[in-house]
């Protein structure tokens, strides 16, 4: 496979000719307004009598398996300061109910089983059941790895026995030099690369029919693209909120996929 010469010093020279970045308070609060508005937005879904969901899984049917990925608001736009990410993503599986898709979002210390090889490690610093801090390792590749820690407050749960929901907002996120070297260390949170300053997943799963229907709106904040490097920076700002919540939706559907298999196997 060739490399265009863009590519190439993509791959070779981006970490030396991105400048780091700094997380400035207006892009901050322009990530927690519109993150009120979601979540007001949330609550009326999960409160209201109809159906919990948005967007495509409200609207169309899903083929069992497919993994269905909208942009919300265009799916990126600028921000003082920054960028903002809006991503949704749905998918059907038949065999599961709400029960299974939370008992795996809640298995905090083993996330890497389903979610490999982007999460590495996690584990509950807290857990009272409905609510828990969580402590995650990401390895992050799109051109350049990059690897992240992470810590979210978490809040899950089900309305009844059809549907629930699982709330997963950002708290820190350090990018890490060096990884698995005897110099790794934290980089100073909100000065370093700003692949991703803030990101929460908002998940809403109800029972139907014919399955489990699952949707993760995922919502983040990351660098603005320094000038004149829009061509270099911007092909992964884009794509890795994106990208990643795709992965995540697969990732989750065949976990599931795979749990209803073992289980219908055991019943017979």
């Amino acid at each position: 496979m060739r490399l265009n010469l863009r590519t190439a010093a993509a791959i070779l020279l981006g970490p030396v000719l991105a400048p780091a970045a700094r997380l400035t308070q207006p892009a901050e609060s322009a990530f927690d307004t519109y993150v009120a508005s979601l979540e007001m937005r949330l609550a009326s879904q999960h409160g209201g009598p109809g159906t919990c969901l948005a967007g495509l899984a409200r609207e169309s049917a899903l083929a069992p398996g497919a993994v269905r990925v909208e942009a919300v608001h265009g799916g990126t736009w600028q921000v003082s300061g920054g960028l903002m990410h809006h991503w949704r993503a749905a998918a059907l599986v038949p065999g599961a109910n709400p029960q299974d898709l939370l008992t795996l979002l809640r298995d905090y210390s083993h996330l890497d089983r389903y979610y490999a090889p982007q999460v590495v490690s996690s584990h509950a610093l807290s857990d009272d059941g409905k609510r828990a801090m969580l402590a995650m390792r990401f390895n992050e590749h799109r051109v350049v790895t990059v690897v992240l820690d992470a810590e979210f407050e978490t809040q899950s749960g089900l309305d009844g026995a059809e549907r629930g929901y699982s709330y997963s907002r950002s708290t820190h996120i350090w990018q890490i030099d060096q990884p698995g070297s005897a110099r790794e260390h934290r980089r100073t949170e909100g000065a370093d690369d700003g692949f991703f300053w803030r990101l929460n997943s908002y998940w809403s799963f109800e029972q139907r029919p014919e399955g489990l229907l699952m949707e993760c709106e995922a919502v983040s904040l990351t660098r603005d693209v320094p000038a004149g490097l829009g061509w270099l920076i911007m092909p992964v700002i884009e794509t890795l909120p994106r990208a990643s919540l795709e992965f995540t939706l697969t990732a989750t559907k065949n976990a599931l996929a795979a749990n209803a298999t073992r289980r219908h196997s055991d019943a017979n």
